[in-house]
């Protein structure tokens, strides 16, 4: 099993436009062969402070949403991505002024879960 993520850096004042694409989406991916599941992940950027033992609001970094699909392979992933659902799926372009900067596409190997399903 692998984990995509697309790091996208959202400008502000823009987070309730991205999050709306998210929730209207048509859904495309869920049908691919081999999809287990997709997850958006707002970012929440704090940091410890070890001095008062209180989380804090850090405004000192670019915050990132992750979208992040589950797929049984590689394989089904790059299938995906080759076909004509993933252009469909994104054919609508969000305006460029939404982003902070450019998107960030890393891919990990699901070795270990302590999800009974994923083991």
């Amino acid at each position: 099993m692998i984990v995509v993520t697309n790091r996208i850096p959202v400008a502000e004042g823009h987070e309730i436009d991205f999050e709306d694409r998210f929730k209207r989406r048509v859904h495309l991916v869920d049908r691919a062969p081999g999809f287990v599941r997709n997850e958006v992940h707002r970012p929440r950027p704090v940091k410890f402070n070890h001095e008062t033992g209180a989380w804090d609001a850090d405004k000192s970094q670019q915050a990132f949403y992750e979208v992040k699909t589950w797929w049984r392979s590689f394989d089904d992933f790059v299938n995906w991505t080759k076909s004509p659902a993933f252009a469909e799926a994104h054919s609508n372009r969000p305006p460029k002024e939404m982003f902070a900067g450019p998107s960030q596409l890393i891919v990990h190997e699901v070795f270990l879960s302590t999800d009974l399903g994923l083991s």
